[in-house]
């Protein structure tokens, strides 16, 4: 599934909410049931730069495909970053590199949100392109 599919297909699935504080819940009620990065993992190497909390992001190639796992120190945080994850994961390097979501917008959650998180968030977006553009970089070209 493309990312813009996935992201009006999560859209689809959040909005019946009318409440954008119920649906910040139910996203960091989905985060909490995650299993956390281990300690080994949780590296300055993955660390996402520009959040004020700490966000872990490990990205990896499956079938040629990417998949995303993270954490944060901040459980809001790693819902809606986990929410972001989830319209990349899947997808091509190459589909995932050329779209920037707009998950956070379209479920209207960003007008709630500090400049600062808001920033931290895009970030989150920013690591996933970085690591597909690097990705659809090194796939030998297909026949």
């Amino acid at each position: 599934m493309l990312p813009a599919e996935k992201q009006q297909r999560l859209a689809a699935q959040y909005l019946p909410i009318e409440d954008p504080q119920e649906r910040m819940a139910l996203l960091v009620d989905r985060a909490r049931q995650a299993r956390p990065l281990p300690e080994t993992e949780r590296t300055e190497e993955n660390r996402v730069q520009g959040c004020v909390s700490r966000v872990w992001l490990v990205g990896e190639l499956d079938g040629g495909r990417c998949r995303f796992r993270l954490d944060a120190d901040s459980a809001l945080v790693k819902g809606l970053a986990a929410v972001v994850c989830e319209v990349y994961e899947g997808s091509l390097p190459a589909e995932a590199a050329e779209f920037e979501t707009t998950i956070l917008e379209a479920l209207r959650i960003t007008d709630h949100l500090s400049p600062t998180r808001r920033h931290g968030l895009q970030q989150v977006g920013r690591s996933i392109r970085e690591f597909a553009r690097a990705a659809a970089r090194d796939l030998p070209p297909t026949a």
